[in-house]
């Protein structure tokens, strides 16, 4: 069995087309029972119709409290109680662009050391410039597998892992106990690394797409970072976390580039303050050690995490 697992709050709309889509997953032997694949929606405490719509399709709803949502906890909690061997993570707005997704993920999975596989993400159609050429630079057309020597040569990049679309062998989220928690973000880079240093490897699979992007505002984009940040200091023996910035110049470099040869003038401001809130939030981060509750209240995008951990 394969088991899909949605953490939702408030999903709308979208629910319903992503539902739909994995309902209509073209599987191969031994998957292709009607029954073989679970959806698993954990939603805290949404207002509108999520829930509704998701038992509408079968999906098995686990309550979780609002103020009680973290996220590697809330994925520990629908995991421990899937049934697959294959577990699929998926957030409520990316949205599968084919019928193959399952399958493309299944296939990707060559050799046993393969643990966690993370899928491709295309933007939206209402994404503006600068988020289509990110999509661009951090999910390539071309798919590959890491092992601990890419750290060597990449740093922080062969940790890159997104659980908006990804899958982990069941055994070895078991080996490891599942994710960290409490964590403020990057539960799934966190895992990758982890999984890179006991030997085993991670991958990225092209193949497997999913429509998801968001045109954030620069203060969105200052308290993303901010916690970002704040996660690399937390679990710096960890992640090698030097280079960072080295990364950062790159994707911007290359979003210019590609603006002014596509036209996208305006767009290039736009890009620049984009990236001088980045730059901002993840200066700020690295030194929320030294900051009253108060100040890291006012700089986070997960506040419920700070409250019951942090500050």
């Amino acid at each position: 069995m394969l088991s899909v697992i949605i953490p939702t709050l408030n999903a709308g709309r979208e629910m319903e087309h992503l539902l739909d889509i994995l309902k209509r997953q073209e599987l191969t032997v031994p998957y292709d029972e009607t029954e073989a694949v679970e959806i698993i929606v954990a939603d805290s405490e949404s207002t509108d119709k999520t829930v509704e719509i998701a038992a509408r399709y079968g999906a098995k709803i686990i309550p979780v409290c609002r103020a009680e949502y973290d996220h590697g906890g809330t994925r520990n909690l629908a995991w421990r109680q899937a049934k697959g061997d294959f577990i699929f993570f998926l957030t409520q707005d990316a949205v599968p662009v084919d019928e193959h997704y399952l399958q493309n993920f299944l296939d990707a999975f060559v050799e046993e050391d393969i643990v966690m596989i993370s899928g491709r993400q295309i933007p939206k159609k209402d994404a503006n410039p600068v988020e289509r050429l990110t999509r661009e630079f951090n999910y390539p057309k071309d798919s590959f597998v890491r092992d601990a020597s890419a750290v060597a040569t990449m740093g922080i990049k062969a940790y890159f892992f997104s659980d908006a679309c990804a899958v982990y062998r069941r055994s070895f989220l078991e080996e490891m106990g599942g994710f960290e928690n409490p964590i403020p973000t990057n539960e799934d880079m966190l895992m990758a690394a982890r999984a890179l240093k006991k030997g085993y490897k991670v991958g990225y699979c092209a193949a497997a797409q999913v429509y998801h992007s968001h045109n954030f505002t620069l203060k969105q984009q200052y308290k993303r970072n901010f916690d970002v940040a704040a996660f690399m200091e937390m679990y710096r023996d960890e992640i090698c976390s030097e280079g960072t910035t080295g990364e950062g110049i790159r994707m911007v470099l290359y979003t210019e580039k590609q603006l002014f040869l596509h036209g996208h003038f305006g767009s290039m401001f736009r890009c620049m303050f984009e990236s001088g809130a980045k730059f901002l939030g993840n200066r700020a981060g690295r030194k929320y050690r030294f900051m009253t509750a108060e100040q890291i209240l006012k700089k986070t995008s997960n506040p419920g995490y700070w409250r019951k951990n942090g500050v």
